[in-house]
Parts: C-alpha cells; sequence; structure tokens
C-alpha cells in the first residue's frame, strides 16, 4: 500500500465547466504550459462546429473527434501528477460533460466577468451538487470590462447556491486593470498587457499602507485597500473543509489570455484539491489505497476511422494499479479482459500506458461490448454509482424507409444507447421508436450513423412530446392502476425502465397531483441493478 498511497496522494483529477465562450479552453491551454505540457500556448482553434450545417455531422464527429485526445489531458505541476478533463462546450453534448464530472474528483469553474453566471453553468453546478464536487473559481477577462468584483461574487452565492470566498482580488479592470492582489499571501502581482508572465514573481507588499502602494497604483491603491479591508469584513474565511465539502469555493480573478492571475489559482488548486478519495459502489466505498485494481468506464468515444470502426471506452482508476497487460474481470458480461494496449492522453497526443494509478484515466478499445458504467475489477464483483441519465427536452420518432431493415435498426440504436449519444424509448402501445436528446444535434447525428455504420436509411419526425419522467412506486397495485390509465403516455427506455412521456410541464404536474403514490424522476443512474434516482 506503501507505493501506491505516494501515488495517490500526488494526484489531482478535475474537471473545466464553464459556460461556451467563458474562456476554458484557453484557460486549459495556460495550465497545459505551465505543466510543461506544450511549449507555446496556441491561439484557441475557430468553433468550425458551429459553422457547418446540423446535418453535417461528419464535421461535427471530426471536431469532436480530435477530443479523443484532448478531452483528457495529464500533466506534471510541482511534483503533482495532473489529470484534466475539459468538457465539451456545446450545450448539445451536455450528457457528454455530466458524465465526465463523475470521473472527477473536484472541477474548476470559469466565469466570464461580463456576463456572470450563465445557464450551462448553473446546469453543471447541479451535477455537481449531486456528489457534493468541490469547486474552484477562476473569473476571468479581468481585462476586459465587466461586472463588480462583489457583484459577481453575489450573482455566484445566488444562483449556484454556495459560499464565495475570494483568494485573490482584482485591482480595476478594462482599461484600468493594474493586477491581483492575492489575499492569502499578501503580495500584489502587476498586470502586463499580452506579458508573459509564467516566470515573473509579483511584487511583494504584505503591509497595504506603505506609500510604495501609492507609488505604484496611484488613486487605485486607496481603492485597493477599502476592497481589502471590506472583504476581510464580510466574506467568510477560507474553510478547507466547507471547500471539500462543495459548500464552499475558492475564487480567483484573473485573464487566461494574458496569463495572468492563472498561476495563483493553480498553486492554491494542487495545494488544496482533493486525491482521489472512495468510490462509491452498490456494496461498499472502495478505497484508493487498496491493492486489487478496480475502475469504471464514464465515457465512450466513436473512433471516426471508418476503418476501423471500434470506439475508445475512457476508464476512471479507483483502486489499485493498472499494469500493461493485465487482466481484469468485467462485470456486466461477466468475462475476463486483457488491457494491452491502454493509452494514456498527453496534451495533443496518445501515447502506450505501462502503468497507471488510482485518478489517471485510462483508454480502452472498445469493439462494441462496453457502456457507460461499466465496472471492471481483478477479483471482486463491484459496480460503481453515480453515472447520471437525464430526462431529455426533445423527442422525435424514427421513420424507417424500409421495413426489411427493423432488426438492423434496433441493433443499430441499441448500440447508440449505450453509447449516450441518444436515448430509446419503445412505447407499450404501438412499435414506435422515439428517441430522446437533451440536444436537437444528437437526432442528425443518430441518423447519419443508422446509415453509415448499420446500413439502416431512417429519418426522424416531430412528436407531440416534450417531457419525459422515469416512474415508480412502492405499490405494485398503484403502479399498475397508474399503468393503465396512462398507457398511451407510457414508454419503456433501453434499460427497460419506465417513463412517463407527455405535452408539456403543465400536464406532468397535472399527472402528479393525479397520482400521488408514483413518484417522477429527472435523472437516473445508469446502473443495471440497483437504480437510484433523483427528483
Amino acid at each position: 500500500m506503501g507505493n501506491n498511497k505516494k501515488e495517490v496522494d500526488r494526484r489531482r483529477t478535475f474537471g473545466i465547466i464553464s459556460h461556451p465562450d467563458a474562456g476554458k479552453t484557453t484557460l486549459t491551454e495556460k495550465l497545459l504550459l505551465y505543466g510543461g505540457a506544450i511549449q507555446q500556448a496556441g491561439a484557441v482553434k475557430a468553433r468550425k462546429a458551429e459553422r457547418y450545417a446540423t446535418s453535417d455531422w461528419m464535421a461535427i464527429e471530426k471536431e469532436r473527434g480530435i477530443s479523443v485526445t484532448t478531452s483528457v489531458m495529464k500533466f506534471n505541476y510541482r511534483d503533482f501528477e495532473i489529470n484534466l478533463l475539459d468538457t465539451p462546450g456545446h450545450q448539445d453534448f451536455s450528457e457528454d460533460t455530466y458524465r465526465v464530472l463523475t470521473a472527477v474528483d473536484s472541477a474548476l469553474m470559469v466565469i466570464d466577468n461580463a456576463k456572470g453566471v450563465e445557464p450551462q453553468t448553473e446546469k453543471l453546478m447541479e451535477v455537481c451538487r449531486m456528489r457534493n464536487t468541490p469547486i474552484m473559481t477562476f473569473i476571468n477577462k479581468l481585462d476586459r470590462e465587466g461586472m463588480a468584483p462583489l457583484d459577481i461574487l453575489d450573482d455566484i452565492e445566488s444562483k449556484l447556491q454556495i459560499e464565495c470566498t475570494p483568494l485573490s482580488w482584482p485591482v480595476g479592470m478594462g482599461k484600468r486593470f493594474k493586477g491581483v492582489y492575492n489575499l492569502y499571501k499578501k503580495e500584489l502581482h502587476l498586470f502586463a498587457p499580452g506579458g508573459e508572465t509564467r516566470c515573473r514573481e509579483g511584487i511583494l507588499i504584505n503591509d497595504l499602507s506603505v506609500s510604495t502602494l501609492d507609488e505604484i497604483l496611484g488613486s487605485q491603491a486607496n481603492e485597493l485597500r477599502e476592497d481589502v479591508e471590506l472583504i476581510q469584513g464580510v466574506a467568510d474565511p477560507f474553510d478547507l473543509n466547507h471547500y471539500l465539502k462543495g459548500n464552499q469555493t475558492p475564487v480567483f480573478f484573473g485573464s487566461a489570455i494574458n496569463n495572468f492571475g492563472v498561476k495563483e489559482m493553480l498553486d492554491a488548486f494542487v495545494e488544496t484539491a482533493p486525491a482521489p478519495g472512495p468510490r462509491v459502489s452498490v456494496t461498499r466505498d472502495v478505497s484508493p489505497y487498496e491493492e486489487p485494481f478496480s475502475g469504471f468506464a464514464f465515457k465512450i468515444q466513436a473512433n471516426m476511422n471508418p476503418a476501423h470502426r471500434d470506439r475508445i471506452a475512457f476508464i476512471r482508476i479507483c483502486s489499485g494499479k493498472f499494469t500493461r497487460g493485465m487482466k481484469a474481470v468485467h462485470h456486466r458480461i461477466g468475462k475476463d479482459v486483457t488491457f494491452s494496449n491502454a493509452t494514456i492522453f498527453m496534451a495533443n497526443a496518445c501515447e502506450t500506458v505501462a502503468e497507471a494509478y488510482p485518478g489517471d484515466i485510462i483508454g480502452i478499445h472498445n469493439h462494441g461490448t462496453i457502456k457507460i458504467g461499466d465496472t471492471f475489477s481483478e477479483k471482486e464483483h463491484l459496480k460503481f454509482c453515480g453515472i447520471p441519465n437525464f430526462a431529455p427536452e426533445f423527442f422525435r420518432k424514427v421513420i424507417l424507409k424500409n421495413p426489411m431493415k427493423a432488426k438492423h435498426l434496433q441493433k443499430g440504436l441499441t448500440h447508440l444507447a449505450e453509447e449516450g449519444v441518444v436515448q430509446v424509448f419503445r412505447p407499450v402501445v404501438g412499435n414506435d421508436y422515439i428517441l430522446g436528446a437533451v440536444g436537437l444535434l444528437q437526432f442528425d447525428i443518430t441518423m447519419a450513423r443508422l446509415k453509415s455504420e448499420y446500413g439502416v436509411d431512417a429519418v426522424y419526425e416531430p412528436i407531440d412530446y416534450h417531457v419525459a419522467r422515469w416512474v415508480e412506486s412502492d405499490d405494485p397495485k398503484k403502479m399498475a392502476d397508474f399503468e393503465k390509465n396512462n398507457r398511451s403516455n407510457i414508454a419503456v427506455d433501453a434499460e427497460g425502465t419506465r417513463a412517463y412521456l407527455t405535452t408539456s410541464e403543465w400536464q406532468l404536474d397535472y399527472c402528479i397531483k393525479e397520482w400521488p403514490g408514483i413518484e417522477f424522476y429527472k435523472t437516473r443512474e445508469i446502473n443495471e441493478k440497483d437504480l437510484l434516482f433523483q427528483k
């Protein structure tokens, strides 16, 4: 255990979450720069995916295909092994993001100084809250005009229901942006636009009353003094336990594009963010320090090489040590598998991995046998919990052009449902297939992949459903009555779980009031035996 413990304790596995365009990609680049994973921060690539027609799914998939190598990045900083999981910014791929968040030990939230908390960030925060994920916050784009710092802290607290503790404080913003004062190290870092600040030390000012401050900042010196006094009076002090429980977020201000304020945040992150902790399984909590290997698949990435129709399964290691060539049991199918050529992901390339430890993410070639949520372990039968399915917001009916291809359609939809591309429902009345998704783009991708991978020519058409909830009851008779009275609205998903589909939130609310003994759930865990729900 000794060797393992040392390796586990020096790992930090986290995801970056933000609304699109808050500067997540730029910040990721700067973190890789500090970790020596890249030598030069390049400009953020144009978001080509947004320019393609929605029907041009190959282009979208290729754009996303890059994420095979870039959605997980491993680098070393100050002797810490850091696994950074970038999440797709586009809201149509938000399910992907939600699942990525099940594989991390903490999160870094990026907020645009001008816009404050945006809808996508609120959604992501809900997921973090489901598992009390510790969150650190970086308020970006201070080199532009934006909200007053206190207003943005208030915005975070009121919208995200989390206590904010600033650990740095900006001196001005936009054209008046002079730098950042590190509140816990009592250091003032001066800002030079476009300057390379990677190796620059801050000006050390332990006492804000000294006249040097006035010489440097002019009239802004008093503003800083007043702000710091105010903050010390009203802000909650940083409490490590509160942060680790997900109740408090340390806040840093800076400008990712100018590489300013990033190092302070990264230093605080490696010092305070949690190392890999125990993972909840159906039977018990699994400690990362245990000797036997265990891990779970949280993401399946389609390989866009048409010549090899395999997929990469991303596996988070939960305990033990991974070594190349080792055997493990794939529990859902009850078979032994040999991990002969697993990959680990570095900045912009993937390389074969010889060994890996809890907290690390490895990629396994998957020929259609691995599903999201599958558990692998050396001996004990384990099933890790916590991978969510979200109730879809959009619905379409599948129309098959050639009825002779019905079996192929079933196979294709089953596979795509397993991959998490789309959710598939079969109404209890009729033979239709109804697709549910959190983004409209998923329908085009599904049709195109049915055609190219399964030879199925199908189209989709609108259907009058706008809301779905999974349903269950402790009372079998009540459930049977509910199903009998609502037959035309009941469907079964790919996992065999019953769902209630309806036309509007109003209709749903009416149904909930009419049927007090029935529970309606908005999220469901992917778990073949024990289904855990959240309203």
